[in-house]
């Protein structure tokens, strides 16, 4: 950190600050709240797991339609900001939201998930297109990478506090009930997300733009209509994106399934707690060290190795029976889970024209949400089908090969050009 620029140490923070919300809400303790909660209903556990996937689906795909013409619109002077505002304020709030609705109405909390990742999803559109205004080229995948072994080592502290409260609860020694320890660790969530977003808030700012024109709207789809056109002119960035539309589904999917899965196989949901935490804990080393290893080998081939790393993931969770299998698993995860996004978020940065972050960023998320559509789908239609959850994980080793085998393809084929039209 004491390396790094205010700006750059500013933008990292909100790694630190969000990815207590992907640990605790997204990945460990609300999949198991909502399981908990969906069970006292009376849905199968193979049906909760289903259900669970279609609602991470179905906030990915709002925010996929929602994100090429925000990100056009959000190029034009002082429109970054305030988006990210906005969808950073949202995923607070309904964070908050979760430790307020009543944990037997699993559709209201799944509702309230939904809208939260919405909130998650988008600000981190402007948040990764801040990237090249707080720093050159040069230092993109660094920075990149620092701010998510940040991410890992931040999310820990509110983690262990919610784990705290939840352990000390089923061990009956603080008189709460689970469902309040749960509740509580929500809104240590979000108290956490929103305050270590105030150095972003304060000390980032757009500073490269577009000139604001009399009707920024009608404009932008001018704009994104010629990106649409010229986007096919840079094979590098076009086949970047067919291949982190695959592989990074992949990614996504495994983390956002995990516990679910875990609890499938029958896993208690202490375990899963623990196996987690030290996955966070591995994945912030080895993200700095995917970082320095890409100042040699460059961001493709570490991308590379992370990607065959997952292809092992998949074929070692087929046969996956025990709790020893799982925390192999969880290992393994973590040596490259964080590597492969960073590096990809600071490859992809390299390709773009700076003062369209915010369009070009709109469609890395396009691709990469619309593909986690199909993920979360695949092993939940899978599990249900084979009534094997290990045969759902499986299936995704697909995504991995097809988006290895296109990024090998990739070739770095010069800047871009920029896409800036007039009103």
């Amino acid at each position: 950190m004491g390396k790094m620029s205010t700006p750059e140490r500013s933008w990292a923070l909100y790694d630190w600050a969000n990815s207590a919300y992907s640990i605790v809400v997204v990945t460990a303790i609300f999949p198991l709240y909502f399981k908990a909660s969906a069970s006292e209903a009376g849905i199968a556990a193979s049906s909760s797991t289903a259900y669970w996937g279609y609602a991470n689906s179905i906030a990915t795909l709002l925010v996929s339609i929602l994100a090429p013409l925000l990100g056009t619109i959000a190029d034009f002077k002082g429109f970054k900001k305030r988006f990210f505002t906005f969808f950073a304020s949202l995923g607070v709030i309904f964070t908050l939201m979760l430790s307020v609705v009543p944990n037997n109405q699993w559709l209201i909390l799944l509702g309230c998930f939904i809208l939260t990742s919405i909130g998650f999803a988008g600000a981190n559109i402007f948040y990764d297109a801040f990237l090249v205004d707080v720093t050159d080229k040069e230092r993109m995948h660094r920075v990149s990478a620092n701010g998510y072994a940040l991410g890992y080592i931040g999310s820990t502290i509110p983690f262990v506090i919610s784990i705290a409260f939840i352990i000390l609860a089923q061990q009956e020694i603080m008189p709460i009930s689970v469902t309040v320890a749960s509740q509580i660790a929500f809104v240590i969530t979000a108290l956490w997300w929103g305050l270590f977003t105030i150095p972003m808030l304060k000390n980032v700012e757009q500073k490269y733009y577009v000139d604001r024109v009399r009707h920024p709207v009608a404009t932008s789809f001018k704009k994104l209509f010629l990106t649409l056109k010229n986007i096919k002119a840079y094979r590098a960035l076009f086949i970047f994106l067919l291949a982190y539309f695959f592989y990074i589904d992949g990614v996504h999917t495994i983390i956002t399934m995990s516990t679910a899965y875990g609890s499938d196989l029958g896993l208690d949901a202490t375990t899963l707690l623990i196996v987690l935490f030290v996955t966070q804990i591995i994945a912030a080393p080895f993200s700095m060290l995917f970082g320095k290893l890409s100042d040699r080998f460059n961001e493709k081939r570490m991308i590379a190795v992370g990607i065959l790393v997952y292809i092992f993931i998949c074929i070692y969770a087929y046969f996956l029976e025990t709790a020893l299998d799982f925390w192999i698993l969880a290992i393994l995860v973590g040596t490259s889970q964080g590597g492969v996004q960073a590096l990809s978020r600071s490859y992809f940065a390299k390709l773009i024209p700076k003062e369209s972050s915010n369009e070009f960023f709109g469609f890395y998320n396009i691709f990469g949400k619309f593909a986690a559509i199909i993920g979360p789908v695949l092993v939940g239609a899978t599990a249900q089908i084979t009534g094997n959850t290990n045969s759902g994980v499986f299936s995704l080793i697909i995504l991995f090969v097809i988006g290895g085998i296109l990024l090998l393809r990739v070739r770095e084929d010069g800047e871009p050009v920029s896409t800036t039209i007039s009103s």
